[in-house]
């Protein structure tokens, strides 16, 4: 596939670090990548700046997050931007392409403030007031003490979101792990802990379990899986082992035999924090 320009800069252009973005785990950083006169941001994790997990193997978050892109396009979902593996100023590590949202100070048209449009995609809201178009999850205290809900949209683009987690079974799919493009578009970020061969799903985005998948989003695992017979397995190597890969495999598979969104089976399939 031919990169765009913007995926040539990510991938080849050289890496200024703007700043650090605190709120992360590990350390992450956001940069800005300049080739020739073209400028892209972009985040930056460095393998180096990686906290180590008691479940996941040491320095192998940065592949699993290349992966998930790669799984991604493999769909022809865009459910990830556009995510490599290179160089960078703390040594090797992921970059991914900047996602820039209403009222971000790096989107280029951030010259009035965007309207509020009511609850967010993935929200907390006053118990009893869930509008129409939002699915209910789980009920809960804020800080105050007061009864609140967990909601996110019934929304096409979360639900193939909600399918694309499966398949990586993704570990940690947070409500700020869900980004709203200036473009439109919904993308998921922070796939660092996914493609581990147990089941450890954990999402926010429970509100279709036990639903079917609809036949589009199905076409799109077969056509999964026949990308794993094929040069996909061999993409995805350098990034997670043969056994993770037959484990994404045998997901899709799963799917496919049986075309329902699981329900959760662990004692936590929420993460913590929600957001």
């Amino acid at each position: 596939m031919t990169p765009t320009p913007d995926q040539e800069v990510i991938r080849d252009g050289q890496l200024t670090v703007l700043g650090r973005i605190r709120s992360a785990s590990n350390a992450t950083f956001l940069c800005e990548a300049n080739l020739d006169d073209r400028r892209a941001h972009c985040v930056y994790k460095p393998v180096a700046g990686e906290a180590p997990l008691w479940d996941f193997p040491d320095g192998t978050l940065a592949g699993r997050e290349v992966s998930a892109y790669l799984v991604s396009a493999a769909l022809g979902w865009n459910v990830v931007p556009y995510t490599v593996i290179r160089d960078g100023p703390a040594g090797r590590g992921m970059v991914q392409k900047w996602v820039d949202q209403p009222g971000d100070a790096l989107a280029e048209d951030d010259a009035e403030e965007a309207p509020d449009t009511g609850p967010d995609l993935v929200d907390l809201l006053p118990k009893g007031a869930i509008p129409p178009g939002f699915l209910p999850i789980l009920q809960a205290y804020d800080y105050a003490g007061d009864e609140v809900t967990l909601v996110h949209a019934d929304d096409q683009r979360l639900r193939r979101m909600a399918v694309f987690d499966v398949l990586i079974n993704n570990a940690d799919r947070k409500g700020g792990h869900i980004l709203s493009g200036v473009d439109g578009e919904v993308y998921g970020v922070d796939h660092g802990v996914s493609l581990h061969t147990d089941n450890k799903l954990r999402t926010v985005l429970w509100g279709w379990a036990g639903k079917p998948v609809d036949d589009d989003a199905l076409r799109n695992v077969a056509d999964l899986r026949d990308a794993l017979l094929g040069d996909l397995d061999e993409v995805l190597r350098p990034h997670i082992t043969h056994r993770e890969i037959d484990a994404l495999y045998a997901r899709a598979v799963g799917l496919l035999d049986n075309p329902v969104m699981p329900s959760p089976l662990r004692r936590s399939p929420i993460p913590w924090p929600a957001f």
